[in-house]
């Protein structure tokens, strides 16, 4: 994390252009000056950081290698070490020269900072590398198989007994018509999965704030967010529906309002298709991009996630993770009428985030998805090969985040966000490999939560103060 603080610092400083400030080395004016600027002392500090981490970097691989890790991890660390001195040397030539200068590599002109970005990005790729594979001999179990090729619901499963109860505790409505439309009410709001409604459109409001422009108006903005809730009401009533069968069979969700027929599926698909249709309208109403995107959100996480990929595929969670990356796409085009290139790397890393959130809430209720037939990470390839791929996810989350500072409108908030929020969620994972229970994996799973939503509100209030 070290590593990745000087990622999103330097890649902030050189948008600021922070080192023109101190264009010498290693300090200011002669080369051992303090600088006179508060830009010029982020320079300073930058250099400073990457000395005290280059130290960090260099006694763990020394620790690391005395106690002779695996050939993997060892090349890996190597990779790290290696690199990190070059990677100074880099640094030191884009501050004397500017962040303008540019070498050649094999024929081809290539920006020094460029260079720089790539290389410190290999260094953080070594490292966390190093870290996977490390917490993988340590903590993973060998015996670690699949219980269960899943291939689809077992239609022999009985009914979980949660279900079974609540079931039978419904009244009718001659009984006791208060309590029961009490009940019916919350059953639909249930329906719409209003814990997902926040998060989804925090997405799709920073991907408005990024994109920012005379297109970003309060009454494209509430229409926006307004058409993005009630899209995903629609997605998870149909979801509701489409799994009502299966819902009896996982403790998680056999009292789900269908699972427990307060809801019929008629009244359940004649909801779903009232929000569809209101939903569309209203981004329709911003431009038919935003309609158009928003209407293939509704169908992807309807049908082909929930029909076609969870229960074929355990790549489900991965390509799954394009439909809670559409709404960045959906915020984007509601303000500038297209798909530009700040909506496709927002985008990107809610795709990439999602396994990386997911595969924690897979291992808690791993037993669950058995049971449903469903061919999880955790169910098909094992608790150990989840908890790598986590460790996989989350560096590629980071990376992509650390790549957005050079759109122009993120500074220094979303950058260090990034690294507070983004240490506490790696931690978490560390002590999921070492835990390995049900409390770990959803305390990896709300660390990921929070830090998503923190990177989301430092994009939006970033984006905003510029």
């Amino acid at each position: 994390m070290g590593v990745y603080l000087l990622l999103v610092v330097g890649a902030t400083s050189s948008i600021t252009d922070a080192a023109g400030a101190c264009a010498a080395w290693p300090a200011c004016g002669d080369g051992l000056s303090l600088p006179a600027t508060g830009p010029g002392w982020v320079a300073l500090g930058h250099r400073t950081v990457a000395f005290v981490v280059g130290l960090l970097v260099l006694v763990t691989g020394l620790v690391a290698w005395r106690s002779r890790p695996d050939r993997r991890v060892r090349a890996a660390l190597a990779t790290a070490f290696l690199l990190y001195p070059v990677e100074s040397l880099l640094g030191a030539y884009v501050a004397t020269r500017g962040t303008g200068a540019v070498a050649t590599v094999a024929g081809v002109a290539v920006g020094v900072s460029t260079l720089h970005l790539v290389g410190g990005l290999a260094v953080f790729a070594g490292l966390l590398a190093a870290l996977a594979w490390e917490l993988e001999a340590t903590t993973g179990d060998p015996d670690d198989e699949p219980s269960v090729a899943s291939t689809g619901p077992d239609p022999a499963t009985e009914p979980v007994d949660a279900g079974d109860r609540l079931r039978h505790a419904v009244p009718a409505w001659g009984d006791e018509p208060l309590r029961r439309g009490r009940m019916v009410a919350g059953a639909y709001l249930r329906l719409m999965k209003p814990r997902l409604m926040w998060l989804l459109c925090l997405v799709a409001g920073a991907a408005m704030a990024l994109a920012g422009g005379p297109g970003l108006t309060v009454p494209v903005v509430a229409a926006t967010l307004a058409g993005g809730a009630l899209s995903i009401g629609a997605s998870g009533t149909f979801n509701h529906v489409f799994e009502r069968d299966v819902d009896r069979r996982m403790r998680r969700t056999s009292d789900r309002p269908l699972a427990v027929d307060l809801v019929s599926v008629r009244s359940a698909v004649a909801f779903g298709l009232l929000l569809t249709v209101v939903s569309v309208g209203l981004f329709a109403w911003v431009n038919l991009l935003a309609a158009l995107l928003g209407l293939v959100a509704i169908v992807f996480y309807s049908v082909v996630y929930t029909l076609v990929l969870k229960p074929n595929t355990v790549q489900n969670t991965v390509i799954g993770g394009a439909a809670g990356a559409l709404p960045a796409l959906i915020g984007w085009a509601a303000v500038t009428g297209e798909v530009g290139v700040g909506g496709v790397a927002l985008a990107t890393l809610i795709f990439l985030w999602t396994p990386a959130h997911f595969y924690n809430l897979a291992l808690a209720y791993k037993d669950d998805y058995e049971r449903g037939g469903f061919p999880m990470m955790p169910v098909v390839r094992g608790e150990t090969a989840t908890r790598r791929h986590i460790v996989w996810y989350f560096g590629a989350t980071l990376a992509v985040a650390a790549a957005m500072v050079g759109l122009g409108r993120l500074d220094w908030l979303f950058a260090l966000a990034g690294v507070v929020v983004g240490s506490a969620f790696l931690w978490a994972i560390v002590r999921l490999h070492y835990e390995r229970d049900e409390s770990a994996a959803f305390r990896a799973f709300h660390a990921s939560n929070a830090y998503l939503g923190v990177v989301l509100l430092a994009v939006v209030v970033d984006a905003l103060a510029v």
